[in-house]
């Protein structure tokens, strides 16, 4: 097919933490054998691209932030579209297609995409191909794969409704367009044999593919039935298989001399200034028999601006393993070289369409480091990933079983075995001992280490120079796809990180008998826009935090305490605090909250025990949402006649949405309305920022 009869559309992507730029490149990719040209940029290169002179079909793949929000690439954006001065007709020349990308287990599931998508409407924008909106919970794949199939149609008419506009002959388009599902079929074909082939180059196809399948037959035979990580069943392994295009690869790896400074932490963030600040505090809130272990750890700022409000969360800056991270090397060879500095450059030549340099990797630094420090080595490895793995495995069977795990037909595999087992890089090169991938290719495909975000539990005002925060240590247990158990990458270093303030030993003592380790932990702010008392003191306020969830409601209520001491002419509002935990015994955190319930700060304290068994003729609630339910009228009372705030913070999935419900059904039941009517009632709060939530899934 001639180039100049390819047709242009324009892809813009705006990402978070990369997925919405991977998709984009997929589609770019799959532009070309579709007799296609994706003109790709991010959504924040403004100056690359201009939506109101764009005559050709624009698709965007946008994701969404954990608070609902557009990723910071597209606020500028956001932004501009959103002038109020925009006539309705701004957009009405503009065809275009949007898949957006969120997690269900938050509220606002893809938000970012929807006020694109409903923002461009009302600027008389027309959609040439339906919205698609894919969930994270259950795995984008189920609605990305599908939308981009069905792209590929939907262009091929916008280009000839777009001919029959301009009144001219679609006949040249129409050629050049239906040649495309041949090309692709051919294209699909050729990876199908290309990735089954024999070492012997010069076997023919066709004998290649026969003898591969009987290779497979003679294996699954053998073995159970069932399937696993490393081994399939019917139908998946009698499948012909249609795998991603092959990633091109952009990175070229130097290795040089051992002299020299790696960089300081501070230069891997670009969100704001680090500080490096030592650790003065650790205490246990669990009994060692407790399910979850809960630690509180206390930073000394004192020393630096770093500021805070009650409600904010601030990032914790953590290292990989240091065991994972050397057995990485040693799997790859390349344990010599962990203490040499390398030079991570674009390859020359590189078809990957606006290869740059990593922004997360340092111009010089040894290759330890990043692989500490700069690369998510825990990530889940997306199917790309999976399939550039392929070309580095030489066992016939494990290359099969990769490419099954990155097929459309093996989508079920892949969500069962990598991305609900929680499957990492290490755990694939256990399991697929001949894959030997190469430096280069982990920098390609391993995402950025991102920092880890904690809900600030104390109060500036009531302990100034202190910072506290409040987190369970994480586990993974062993399961059949991931043999070893595994610790939190943060949490379960930072757990190692204060042994000795938890358990000093006569050596970690000072002269005072107290503990004198200096570790230090770099952090840098991440302030919360919403999640703060209110202003007006007067207005009172329910906060319902299970577990760790209880985390932000302690610096609520000691910078509450400390204005009500320094301000006794004020007039302040009822506090309420809902808390749940398994047992009372074992890990009720914070047994001092009596303490404001003491000296008024609390007005109301309501606690449950969901495990613990009860001898009452009325069983006591088990969760914080039938503790809720309980106090329904009161609770109606404070959001709908006193104009109060309602603050929810913990998990998502198993107890916030518990929480709304409870919400929903009080709001019904004291207003006498309909659920309908409740849960828009709710979400009037929500708007007005008086229904509060800080959750994670």
């Amino acid at each position: 097919m001639c180039c100049d009869l390819k047709r242009r559309f324009l892809l813009l992507y705006a990402t978070q933490k990369g997925q919405a730029k991977a998709i984009a490149e997929e589609i770019w990719q799959q532009a070309g054998a579709h007799g296609l040209e994706a003109d790709m940029h991010c959504i924040s290169e403004m100056d690359k691209y201009n939506l109101e002179t764009e005559k050709d079909p624009v698709v965007i793949v946008i994701s969404t932030t954990g608070t609902g929000d557009p990723p910071d690439a597209a606020r500028k954006f956001v932004k501009k579209i959103q002038d109020t001065t925009l006539p309705p007709d701004h957009f009405a020349h503009l065809q275009y297609g949007l898949l957006g990308l969120g997690d269900s287990e938050y509220t606002f599931f893809c938000n970012g995409g929807k006020t694109v998508d409903r923002r461009l409407q009302e600027l008389g924008a027309q959609h040439f191909y339906d919205t698609g909106l894919a969930d994270d919970c259950v795995g984008l794949e189920l609605v990305v794969d599908p939308w981009i199939d069905g792209l590929w149609l939907a262009l091929k008419e916008a280009f000839l409704l777009q001919k029959e506009k301009e009144g001219m002959s679609s006949d040249a388009v129409s050629s050049s367009l239906s040649a495309a599902p041949h090309v692709g079929h051919e294209l699909n074909l050729s990876s199908e044999v290309q990735n089954l082939k024999l070492e012997d180059e010069r076997v023919r196809s066709s004998d290649v593919l026969t003898q591969k399948l009987v290779d497979i037959h003679l294996v699954a035979s053998t073995r159970d039935t069932e399937p696993s990580l490393v081994h399939s069943v019917p139908p998946v392994s009698q499948s012909a298989l249609s795998i991603p295009a092959l990633p091109p690869e952009y990175i070229e790896v130097q290795f040089q001399d051992t002299h020299g400074k790696n960089p300081h932490l501070s230069s891997l963030i670009s969100e704001g200034t680090a500080f490096e600040v030592p650790v003065t505090k650790a205490v246990q809130l669990t009994r060692e028999d407790a399910i979850k272990t809960a630690l509180l750890l206390e930073l000394d700022i004192a020393d630096t601006v770093f500021d805070y409000q009650p409600g904010d969360a601030f990032c914790v800056l953590c290292p990989n393993n240091v065991n994972e991270v050397e057995e990485l090397l040693h799997i790859l060879g390349l344990s010599e070289k962990g203490d040499y500095f390398i030079c991570v450059k674009v390859k020359e030549g590189t078809k990957k369409k606006g290869a740059a340099h990593p922004q997360h990797i340092p111009e010089r630094s040894t290759l330890k480091f990043i692989l500490t420090w700069c690369l998510e080595i825990r990530a889940i490895p997306k199917k790309a990933f999976l399939r550039a793995l392929v070309e580095c495995t030489s066992d016939v069977g494990e290359k099969r079983r990769l490419q099954e795990l990155c097929s459309r037909q093996g989508a079920s595999d892949y969500t069962r075995f990598i991305r609900d087992s929680n499957v990492c890089l290490l755990d694939l090169l256990h399991a697929f001992p001949s894959c030997k991938p190469s430096l280069n290719l982990l920098i390609e495909h391993l995402p950025k280490l991102q920092a880890r975000s904690y809900s600030v539990s104390s109060s500036n005002l009531y302990q100034p120079g202190k910072l506290c925060f409040v987190f369970n240590i994480v586990e993974f247990p062993a399961c059949p796809a991931r043999p070893v158990s595994r610790k939190g990458v943060c949490t379960g270093w930072l757990a190692e990180l204060v042994v000795p303030l938890l358990h000093p030993s006569k050596n970690t003592l000072d002269t005072k008998g107290e503990s004198s380790s200096t570790e230090k932990i770099s952090i840098f702010a991440r302030p919360n826009n919403n999640f703060h008392l209110p202003a007006d003191p007067s207005v009172p306020f329910v906060m319902v935090g299970p577990g760790t969830g209880i985390s932000p409601f302690i610096g609520f209520l000691q910078h509450r305490q400390k204005l009500r001491e320094e301000h006794a002419d004020w007039e302040f509002g009822e506090t309420w605090l809902v808390f749940g935990c398994r047992h009372q015994d074992r890990d009720y955190l914070f047994k001092q909250l009596r303490c404001f319930l003491e000296n008024g700060t609390l007005t109301h304290l309501k606690v449950c025990f969901s495990r613990d068994s009860s001898t009452a003729e009325v069983a006591p609630p088990k969760y914080v949402q039938d503790v809720i339910r309980l106090y329904a009228k009161e609770i109606a009372r404070v959001l709908l006649k006193e104009r109060g705030y309602f603050y929810v913070c913990g998990d998502k999935k198993h107890m916030a949405d518990g929480v709304s419900d409870a919400v929903v059904d009080i709001l019904s039941m004291e207003m006498e309305a309909d659920k309908l009517e409740a849960m828009k009632i709710l979400a009037m709060l929500r708007e007005a920022k008086r229904y509060l939530q800080d959750v994670w899934s």
